[in-house]
């Protein structure tokens, strides 16, 4: 960094490209394995020639920080999986979310044919998933088994930066949990469970859920201990569910310990063959819509003391002085007892109640039913 000029010149002549200044910018890519290039921001932004892009895994980013300075000059973004509509863009697709827009907003519906024909799309966008690398693989072969092995390759990484950040390995084990975790339907991801082995204590178990929180790669939603409006207030803790940021990559996890012949789940997924014990999946794909548009996950659950029954709420999303609950579906849809009993109970703090699953969009009495590729729009915080 003492002589730019020959760092700069040093560049053009290992990548054989000539910079112009303010229309070239400069990626450092995989920036955590060189803390030092970091450092060196501060410099090369206040040089001015160039913009910068930095890259790389947040958890290892955070952690190799020994002994630099941190840049004030960098300006973080948050980045999410490519979302159902940018799906659609790889695909060379521009029009059809677009039109699914107008057609939502005037509340019609799109007969069975269409609908099944979307559905089957949005299945392939859950089995691909939303990394671009799974994505670029699907197009260039669209060979399904290549996706997931580059799938699993991500899983891998993801993985080895956990163990590097929490030697004992409690974090990946508790990233490899989530799908069974789901699969279990309890009234909350049980940690301590997972961590059997392991002497654990409430602020351990909550530093670790914050590592993977923040390290983007799961998405966490916590209980509402009151649903109303200013849910952040009312979050409980010690109570919450874990979902992966990525649903491509949560039906790789969810049978990474088979060898992909035996995968059937693509096939299922694909074609509509999903069992009911496998409705997860889409649970975890509506919290990945939901996170990626900018809303906090919030679930509730509660009990009918004289029935003797349990009920739970999928999703709580705060629009306007009101709430906005919604349940998910992927069976079974005519029955909705949980969001039913929610009404009962909080009629007056709801603006909407939303029911998604994979039928044709639909009313029942003031409940708007929606299939799952129309879930941005509801999650969308302008358009409710």
């Amino acid at each position: 960094m003492s002589d730019l000029n020959y760092f700069f010149l040093q560049l053009q002549l290992q990548y054989k490209v000539d910079l112009t200044e303010r229309k070239s910018i400069i990626i450092f890519d995989e920036v955590q394995l060189c803390p030092y290039a970091r450092q060196a921001i501060k410099t090369l932004v206040k040089d001015g020639r160039y913009d910068y892009i930095e890259t790389g895994s947040l958890i290892s980013i955070k952690k190799n920080v020994k002994d630099i300075l941190i840049p004030s000059e960098e300006r973080k973004l948050q980045m999410h999986p490519m979302d159902f509509e940018e799906f659609l863009w790889a695909l060379n697709d521009n029009s059809t979310m677009k039109l699914l827009k107008s057609v939502f907003d005037n509340k019609k519906n799109f007969g069975d044919r269409l609908n099944r024909k979307l559905m089957r799309d949005f299945r392939l966008y859950m089995l691909v998933g939303g990394m671009p690398q799974s994505i670029n693989e699907y197009i260039t072969t669209n060979n399904c088994r290549k996706v997931d092995m580059v799938k699993r390759d991500i899983l891998n990484l993801y993985e080895d930066d956990f163990r590097k950040i929490d030697s004992t390995g409690r974090l990946a084990m508790l990233f490899e949990a989530i799908p069974s975790q789901l699969n279990k339907n309890t009234r909350g991801f049980q940690t301590k469970k997972v961590l059997n082995s392991y002497k654990t204590t409430d602020n351990s178990i909550l530093s670790m859920i914050s590592e993977l929180k923040d390290s983007k790669v799961v998405s966490v939603a916590y209980h509402a201990n009151d649903p109303n409006v200013g849910l952040s207030a009312y979050k409980d803790l010690n109570k919450f569910k874990l979902y992966l940021a990525d649903t491509g990559l949560f039906v790789t996890l969810q049978f990474k310990d088979k060898d992909f012949t035996d995968n059937i789940i693509y096939e299922k997924l694909l074609n509509d063959k999903l069992s009911a014990n496998l409705g997860y999946l889409y649970e975890n794909a509506v919290a990945q819509i939901l996170t990626s548009t900018g809303n906090e996950l919030f679930y509730y659950t509660f009990s009918n003391v004289k029935q003797k029954k349990n009920y739970e709420i999928d999703f709580i999303l705060s629009r306007k002085n009101k709430i906005c609950p919604i349940e998910v579906k992927s069976s079974n849809y005519k029955v909705h007892t949980s969001i039913d009993e929610f009404y009962v109970k909080f009629s007056d703090r709801i603006l909407n109640r939303y029911i998604i699953h994979s039928k044709d969009v639909s009313k029942d009495k003031d409940i708007l039913c929606i299939p799952f590729y129309l879930t941005q729009f509801i999650a969308q915080k302008e358009d409710i």
